[in-house]
């Protein structure tokens, strides 16, 4: 039988490059060893443990069980250390996963903004010159309230209770995204008729309120959190359209098999889009309606557009592989 003294010299070799390696994990991390690095901290890992295991068993003395058990320790807390944060995820998603699935989608994003935003800019032109064509789209009892809401006399009033209008915001604004994304699953009948009908709405609103005089009001309110929620509608929107091509142009796939592929990266786009109506939400309760002068709201407001763009264009760019 092989003695202490001839075991250790024959594994010492071993048992300092696996310190070393620890080392430079610890100082490092994982990110930065080679591959080679890598194979060899998994080999020595067992090994160490098997090492372990044999100076136990023979009762080879406290001092190199000790010495062992910590190298052991510390290659298994390395090796089976907890993987990033869920918050780690979703934030590195956020950075750069969701601008990316956005970009190879754009087409459906362009798609949707158009039924979207040209239905709203023409209905705000028409409305604006001839308000009472608001009442064949909007009821007359809403028209008043939007119009007291946004009067001179009250508007100061409107953010009185911001936390509880951000939370309304959020409940609102996340619900549209979600029916545009899920209404796909209707052939994409459903994204259509609801980008259509709230860029119709939406437009009447706007439209409605400038023709009665209270433009500065509405536009100063709007021109910040509109960066964010109205390209979330029409992101979500996209990501509806997604679903109803897989659908209805499933390749050589089944429909479901085709639902199941393309549905992933629908959901991650409507996920983000979700997430863009939250901050909007924010935007909306706690900085649209602070009595700050309007000059300073379309300035950050024209800062959050750009914002939005350059987020969705560039984000995460560099990490992309053609």
């Amino acid at each position: 039988m092989i003695s202490k003294r001839e075991y250790r010299r024959k594994r010492q070799a071993d048992w300092t490059r696996f310190e070393a390696l620890i080392h430079k994990v610890d100082s490092k991390g994982w990110k930065k060893l080679s591959g080679n690095d890598a194979s060899q901290f998994s080999q020595l890992f067992r090994e160490v443990c098997h090492d372990l295991s044999i100076v136990r068993t023979r009762d080879w003395g406290a001092g190199l069980t000790s010495y062992l058990n910590e190298l052991v320790t510390k290659g298994h807390n390395i090796f089976y250390k907890a993987p990033p944060t869920r918050s780690h995820d979703f934030f590195a998603f956020l950075s750069r996963g969701f601008p990316r699935i956005f970009r190879r989608n754009i087409g459906f994003f362009i798609t949707a903004a158009v039924m979207f935003f040209l239905p709203l800019g023409i209905t705000w032109v028409v409305v604006q010159n001839r308000t009472e064509l608001a009442t064949r789209i909007l009821p007359v009892q809403q028209l008043d309230q939007m119009e007291d809401m946004y009067a001179e006399s009250s508007f100061e009033d409107f953010g009185s209770s911001r936390a509880a209008m951000g939370g309304f915001y959020i409940m609102n604004n996340v619900g549209i995204a979600l029916r545009c994304f899920a209404m796909g699953v209707l052939l994409g009948t459903g994204t259509v008729y609801l980008l259509l009908t709230n860029g119709i709405v939406i437009g009447a609103t706007i439209g409605y309120l400038v023709g009665k005089g209270h433009g500065e009001n509405i536009l100063s309110f709007v021109v910040s959190h509109g960066s964010f929620e109205l390209t979330a509608i029409a992101v979500a929107g996209g990501a509806g359209l997604m679903l109803g091509e897989a659908i209805v142009h499933p390749g050589r796939r089944t429909r479901l098999d085709s639902l199941r592929t393309r549905g992933l990266e629908a959901v991650q786009i409507a996920g983000g889009a979700a997430v863009m109506l939250v901050v909007a939400a924010m935007i909306e309760a706690f900085w649209s309606p602070a009595p700050i002068a309007d000059q300073i709201k379309y300035a950050a407001g024209g800062m959050l557009w750009l914002l939005v763009i350059l987020y969705l264009t560039l984000a995460g760019r560099g990490e992309e592989v053609a």
